[in-house]
């Protein structure tokens, strides 16, 4: 049978010739089908009691936390806490290569594999002694299958729970080693294009900083520019939009992300909304407002909507726009509020104790300078040529979101034997 009519006979419902069907879906008739438990001893971790006593705590052996691994993806490298020596004997220390998983709190199932030894704490599983299973087809295992097994998770208050038992009776299927280890070098090799649009993505960042240093502190000039630059209140240039309105299908419901901007929340979520707002007002934003949480300037959760339809945000974002758009190009300021020297700027308006959150309120923030050219075509020109960047770093991003949505497809194929590769 060919690829083409055993993929025909998977999507009519059939199972092709040399599969069997369990109730996990169609596998090839020669992988093992076992118990997780039946192929690898799972523990979960432990931490040390009383949390921050000094004789467990802050000492020189790193202590994997969920925030390490959703940084780092696959190969995690704790960075944020550490034991002591004493410490690590009241918790479990394991070596580098480890395959781990989370299991409690609000981000469960999320797997990794230890750049480094490192102990995991209760909110987290170990594996080892693996027979006939390789530690890295695992990960791709417990990677592909996220959503299944969080949706598995116990729930307990605002917090999951994976239990033990539940991932020692969860069934895994998988071939031989040598195809394990073929499966594993296909699925790299989209790893390794993935990272290269990402690190070229680093790259193009690093080029825009060193751009904007220069082109928005009045260093260096554009060629035929020689007008004046001057400090400008923001409540010069911008005015507060006091629009509202409940949520509707007409005015979807909107949020603020820090690495996509202005987006759409989940249908779930609009849902959600659509019952629990009732008469509670929303902020209307149009297309090239400024938009801003308050709270949170420090990461850089400000942005310049893109959005062509007026939506809806949330009553704690702030929604700015251009007074007169004949004096102010609004790409141009938008490129100056999101810079490091300006967000810099706006630490040092800071309210309040959490200082890390950077709280601004909005009159702080009107209340701010920024140097800016009085001749409308050099700000225009400016932020053309820093917005060829960000039109690359948009263009790799999404070359990045269909890498890895071929991935997963390829995964699916792989991981269930659909698509076999050559040993």
């Amino acid at each position: 049978m060919t690829l083409k009519d055993r993929l025909n006979t998977f999507r009519e419902g059939g199972v092709p010739q040399g599969y069997i069907k369990t109730s996990d879906g169609v596998f090839p008739d020669d992988w093992k089908i076992s118990q997780l438990q039946e192929v690898v001893r799972i523990f979960r971790g432990a931490s040390p009691r009383p949390k921050g006593d000094p004789r467990y705590y802050g000492g020189e052996i790193p202590r994997a936390l969920i925030e390490d691994v959703t940084r780092d993806g696959k190969y995690v490298y704790p960075s944020i806490d550490s034991l002591t020596e004493e410490g690590a004997k009241k918790s479990r220390l394991l070596p580098k290569n480890s395959v781990i998983l989370s299991c409690s709190g609000t981000r469960v199932a999320i797997p990794g594999i230890l750049g480094k030894p490192a102990c995991i704490h209760d909110g987290f599983f170990g594996f080892d002694d693996y027979k006939g299973l390789v530690p890295e087809y695992l990960y791709y295992f417990f990677w592909l299958l996220h959503d299944k097994i969080q949706s598995s998770a116990t729930k307990g208050g605002v917090f999951n729970n994976l239990t033990t038992k539940i991932m020692k009776e969860m069934y895994v299927q998988f071939p031989d080693i040598a195809e394990q280890e073929k499966i594993i070098d296909v699925i790299n090799t989209w790893d390794m294009a993935i990272e290269l649009k990402e690190k070229l993505i680093e790259q193009k960042k690093e080029q825009k900083k060193g751009l904007m240093q220069k082109l928005l502190t009045n260093d260096v000039r554009l060629p035929r520019f020689k007008g004046e630059w001057k400090y400008v209140k923001l409540n010069e240039i911008l005015r507060v939009r006091n629009e509202r309105s409940v949520v509707s299908e007409n005015l979807p419901l909107y949020s603020l992300t820090i690495e996509d901007g202005v987006t759409e929340k989940t249908d779930r979520y609009n849902r959600e909304f659509l019952v629990k707002s009732d008469n509670k007002k929303y902020k209307i934003t149009r297309n090239n407002d400024i938009v801003y949480n308050p709270s949170n300037l420090r990461f850089g959760a400000i942005a310049l909507n893109n959005i062509k339809k007026p939506v809806l945000l949330s009553p704690i974002y702030e929604v700015l726009y251009i007074k007169k758009s004949e004096m102010w190009d609004i790409n141009f300021i938008a490129q100056i509020l999101t810079s490091d020297r300006q967000i810099r700027i706006f630490s040092s308006k800071a309210e309040g104790t959490l200082v890390e959150r950077m709280a601004v309120k909005i009159g702080a923030f009107l209340n701010t300078e920024i140097l800016v050219p009085l001749d409308i075509d050099e700000q225009q020109s400016i932020s053309k040529i820093l917005g060829v960047i960000d039109k690359e770093i948009v263009l790799l991003q999404e070359e990045i979101y269909s890498l890895k949505k071929q991935k997963k497809g390829l995964m699916q194929l792989l991981l269930s034997g659909k698509v076999r590769v050559q040993v």
